[in-house]
């Protein structure tokens, strides 16, 4: 494992899986392409349906086999295929979830409004007390003018809890990458916080995040801000030089020796256990002090 660990592997993620060793990643995250046609350098995003199932079929085994029983399957696609993905699936480990990423979508003709990605959960073991699971709370949804809190809670706004409630399936807080100049050259790009929610939730510091479809990056940043290490594997050697170049440029995100997710200067996961050593004082938010500094401030 140690010649994979913290690397980024240029080439067939079925093959460099191949290679890695039964129950030895802690949890596996794929974005797979979506055989939409979409233009990838060095990928013909066009397969006969079954041919592409096919292919699916044999890297999620390889994902399954490779993470440990403690571990997290997860993967993120549109629903057309997570429907054929989860038949699959079911045959070789435990469903959790089907998380709603609410992203936003365009019409296409005769159909529903496509509104949102899924991304399907999934362990190695059934009993709770045997795979990794933390609770998270993300902020409430606040007035960006007055600061108070958008929705009603039942009129018990006083009961709500100090930073956030905790996660549900659905999650609408997290928003596709729009502007070019955040995003790098590639047809679909995760956001980061997305990528740290998920490792917030099924991994501990120092465990092993494999993505098999590493693109630009996004799951080792994630995993390297939040002090774990990674496994990347691409086939695009254009993509692999962006991934180390944002590789590189990440800083772990700790607030009083606790890791979180953060965007634009907010916190916007912690791990519910973590709270309280984390809102030490009464009241505040994150703000952003310098490059390498957080703390909390009113």
């Amino acid at each position: 494992m140690e010649k994979y660990l913290n690397k980024i592997i240029k080439g067939d993620c079925l093959k460099v899986l191949k290679e890695i060793p039964d129950n030895s990643v802690d949890m596996a995250f794929a974005d797979p392409p979506f055989n939409l046609k979409k233009k990838y350098n060095h990928y013909e995003d066009s397969k006969e349906k079954q041919d592409y199932l096919n292919w699916c079929n044999d890297w999620m085994s390889e994902m399954v086999r490779i993470t440990k029983t403690t571990g997290a399957i997860l993967i993120h696609n549109i629903p057309r295929w997570l429907t054929h993905y989860a038949e699959h699936l079911n045959k070789i480990a435990y469903f959790r979830h089907w998380i709603s990423w609410d992203s936003g979508g365009a019409p296409m003709g005769k159909t529903l409004l496509p509104n949102h990605y899924g991304i399907l959960y999934y362990t190695k073991s059934k009993p709770h007390n045997e795979f990794k699971f933390n609770d998270i709370r993300y902020p409430h949804p606040r007035c960006r003018t007055c600061n108070e809190f958008l929705k009603d809670y039942g009129g018990k706004k006083d009961q709500a809890h100090r930073f956030g409630p905790l996660l549900s399936d659905v999650w609408s807080d997290i928003h596709r990458i729009r502007h070019k100049k955040r995003r790098d050259e590639h047809p679909c790009q995760l956001p980061v916080p997305l990528l740290e929610r998920l490792v917030l939730m099924t991994t501990d510091e120092d465990d092993i995040v494999l993505d098999p479809f590493i693109g630009t990056g996004t799951t080792a940043v994630a995993a390297k801000q939040l002090g774990r290490n990674y496994i990347g594997i691409e086939l695009d050697p254009d993509y692999v030089k962006i991934t180390k170049k944002n590789i590189k440029a990440a800083k772990k995100t700790k607030i009083n020796g606790h890791y979180v997710s953060v965007y634009l200067r907010h916190i916007r996961t912690m791990r519910d256990k973590d709270f309280k050593a984390i809102w030490k004082n009464k009241d505040g938010d994150l703000k952003l002090l310098d490059k390498k500094t957080y703390k909390i401030t009113k």
